[in-house]
């Protein structure tokens, strides 16, 4: 009797520790679930807030004198921009920089022109530096929420890595916004080099999409290779 127990107390001991493994397992890969996937998961019980209109959010409150003011700070007093048209695209994409302090120079890419002309070019990584991105972009007419930049990137037409920043709700103004998003590093070792291609895209929060494009690197033991 006591040897069947103790096999199976021992079956059961087994058990626990698979579940807890497998427990584990599970824990891990949700750690390394990339941003888009974790944001359906947080996603399934969020309503997107009623989005207003400029003029809308500055007859809110009219009669409070302080809150008139404090609203005209964060706003502006003007619906438009000067100089902005209906016609022009509510949210301006104008340049993606890659800080590195190891680069001889920013490398920049401009997004107001021809966008087809950047997957024709290739920049230039050094292996297993860090980096930042830094975005330009502006807002002419209304408040845009939930301005968030993706990129996918492959190699030989298999997906390597996608990335997902949320960059913020910003009201509109005459200056380019400008943000930086995290540190970020480069692939390292001989198997990693060669041609990279990317995707990159901008959304809001009604997930359209303001601006998307290609574009290549290569990744080198050196800058001038």
């Amino acid at each position: 009797m006591l040897g069947l127990d103790v096999c199976e107390f021992g079956g059961q001991v087994l058990e626990l520790l698979w579940l807890t493994m497998c427990y584990k397992g599970l824990m891990a890969d949700k750690k390394d679930l990339c941003i888009e996937e974790e944001e359906d998961d947080r996603n399934l019980n969020y309503i997107a807030p009623v989005q207003k209109s400029l003029e809308e959010i500055r007859q809110l409150d009219k009669d409070d004198e302080s809150l008139v003011k404090y609203k005209q700070t964060l706003l502006g007093t003007e619906a438009m921009p000067a100089g902005v048209y209906p016609a022009v695209a509510n949210v301006q994409v104008t340049r993606l920089t890659l800080l590195c302090d190891e680069a001889p120079e920013p490398i920049t890419m401009d997004l107001t022109g021809d966008l087809s002309a950047l997957k024709e070019k290739t920049l230039s990584l050094k292996e297993g530096v860090t980096y930042r991105l830094k975005m330009h972009f502006k807002v002419n007419r209304e408040i845009v929420a939930g301005l968030r930049y993706h990129h996918v990137t492959s190699r030989k037409g298999i997906t390597v890595d996608k990335v997902s920043h949320m960059v913020g709700s910003y009201c509109p103004k005459e200056e380019e916004h400008e943000v930086l998003c995290p540190v970020d590093e480069v692939p390292r070792g001989m198997m990693s080099r060669g041609n990279y291609q990317v995707k990159s895209h901008f959304t809001d929060d009604d997930k359209n999409t303001l601006l998307d494009w290609e574009w290549n690197f290569d990744l080198n033991k050196d800058w001038n290779e």
